[in-house]
Parts: structure tokens; C-alpha cells; sequence
């Protein structure tokens, strides 16, 4: 696993605090009831302990081998040309994103399971000092990794699961387009080299 920061490795934690279950929801009632009512439970819970309130965003894209082809710039009357060869290696995006400070992380992960899940919200957590600078919820969809019974959630992580199908509702999808904009129409010899340019890219998108 690449923390594209590069802020060392993740390692899963023997110490969770809670389970990471919950239950999604109907369209429109994340919005209008079930986040405003985490969002003011939180700021129950930190009351006079001196902890930011924040909302933040998470979820997983898959990039690999397979072209993407997309737009570009051509000479006027000559048709673009673009390398393609198609193969079926790999790699996943972890993203977070904090809507309202724009605030972003992302991992590069080989897999999406619990295991790996479970490493990379520690991390986030402990990167964010959830728990002891802040009390953050997150917001993500309920794939069974996000919240088996397996994943436990670390101190100062409160999530809130979107209903099934509903992509529109999730913040994060739209750092796809942002992600994807250097490896578009971009031949790779190899899993490697598209892992360096992504991890320039994502590197740049946290800033």
C-alpha cells in the first residue's frame, strides 16, 4: 500500500474502538434527516473537549491496464491517434475528502477487502487525529468491507452509509475525473508506471 504523501506504510491496528456497522438508507434521507443528525450528535459528543466537528467523504476507484480513452487536442482535419493494449492488471484509489475545507488524502491500494480497508482507516484516522483534534464523519457507501463484521471503526470516526446505487450522492466520486486527467489516452508499459504517474497526480491533488 502507497500513502501517496508519503508518510510512511500502513499497518492494521490492534486497538479499535468500535464496529464500523451501520445501515444504509433511502435517497434523500441521508441528506435531509440521518447526516444532519450524525453531524449534531457529534457535536454533542465534542462538546468542551475542544474537537474540530468536520464532514469528510470516502471511496474507491479502480484504475489498471485497460486504456482509458478520452478527448484531446488534434490538428484541425487530422484524426487523433491514441496506443491501445488492453490488459487486466489493477490498482485501486482510497480517497478522502473534507467538502467543506477541500482537505484530501489518498492511498493507492493492490486490493479492496476489509484487511486493507481496515489499515487504511486507521491511518486516515491517526493522520487526522480523529479522536483527539477531531471528531470526523465520514460519509461512504455500504460495500460489505466498509462495514462487515470484521472492520472495526477507530476513536473519533463516525460513519454514515449512503443507500444502495446512489453514486450521485457521494462527493468523492467527482475526484475521478481529477485522478483519471494524466493517465487518459496514455499507454503504460507496465502496473509500475502508472502507479508513479498517479501517485504525481494525487500528490498534487492534496497539495
Amino acid at each position: 500500500m502507497l500513502r501517496v504523501s508519503g508518510r510512511g506504510g500502513v499497518q492494521p491496528s490492534d486497538s479499535p474502538a468500535s464496529t464500523c456497522r451501520g445501515r444504509s438508507h433511502r435517497p434523500g434521507r441521508v441528506q435531509k434527516k440521518v447526516l444532519p443528525e450524525a453531524v449534531r450528535a457529534t457535536h454533542t459528543r465534542a462538546e468542551g473537549t475542544g474537537r474540530a466537528v468536520e464532514v469528510w467523504c470516502m471511496d474507491e476507484h479502480r484504475l489498471g491496464l485497460k486504456p482509458i480513452v478520452g478527448k484531446m487536442w488534434a490538428e484541425r482535419g487530422k484524426a487523433p491517434t491514441v496506443a491501445v493494449e488492453h490488459r487486466y492488471a489493477w490498482l485501486y484509489v482510497y480517497a478522502f475528502v473534507c467538502p467543506q475545507t477541500g482537505e484530501s488524502q489518498y492511498w493507492l491500494v493492490p486490493s479492496v477487502d476489509t484487511l486493507a480497508f481496515q489499515a487504511v482507516l486507521d491511518r486516515f484516522a491517526r493522520d487526522t487525529g480523529a479522536g483527539q483534534r477531531r471528531e470526523i464523519v465520514l460519509v461512504l457507501d455500504g460495500a460489505g468491507w466498509h462495514c462487515g463484521p470484521q472492520l472495526t471503526c477507530p476513536e473519533g470516526l463516525h460513519p454514515v452509509f449512503l443507500p444502495p446505487y446512489s453514486p450521485e450522492l457521494q462527493p468523492a466520486e467527482r475526484l475521478w475525473a481529477l485522478t483519471d486527467m494524466p493517465l487518459r489516452n496514455c499507454h503504460f508499459p507496465a502496473l509500475d508506471a502508472l502507479t508513479e504517474r498517479l501517485a504525481a497526480q494525487c500528490r498534487w491533488l492534496e497539495g
